[in-house]
């Protein structure tokens, strides 16, 4: 089965919770992707990750990008996606992506964004009822990961 961790945004903005993230995915040696909702976030994301600190480099690419399959991080609109990640990441709206061979599914949502919260709460549901493992992680007010459940 795989290991589910659902992330509680309530402090901070997606482009500042994911990249910290990322880093210690590859720092394990993992590939992974990122599924997100639309084209435009995909994009924003690709272009952010690029900058979001002077001093690192992510690797990464897009799904429509060359190479695809050889990105140690991908950002993809699709459920499957092209670089064979065993470490997923769903955010900002994304469904869910395929989990055959998935190894640990990180689910990131929006704590101020009603919609994503009522699917989180719908995607925890049938994950646990499909006997995944789950965790649930909220941000503190120091923008720190609190393990409540």
């Amino acid at each position: 089965m795989t290991e589910v961790l659902l992330y509680h945004l309530t402090e901070s903005r997606l482009e500042d919770a994911l990249p910290p993230l990322l880093e210690k995915s590859l720092e394990r040696g993992w590939r992974v992707s990122v599924h997100l909702g639309s084209q435009e976030r995909r994009d924003a994301l690709d272009a952010h990750l690029w900058t979001y600190r002077e001093e690192s480099f992510l690797p990464h690419g897009t799904d429509d990008g060359e190479g695809a399959d050889r990105q140690p991080v991908l950002l993809t609109l699709a459920q499957e996606p092209a670089n064979g990640a065993s470490v997923r990441f769903a955010a900002d709206g994304a469904g869910m992506p395929a989990l055959v061979g998935v190894e640990r599914l990180v689910m990131m949502f929006d704590g101020h964004d009603q919609q994503q919260l009522e699917a989180a709460r719908g995607h925890w549901k049938a994950l646990k009822s499909q006997g995944h493992q789950l965790t649930y992680w909220q941000q503190t007010e120091d923008r720190r990961w609190q393990k409540k459940a």
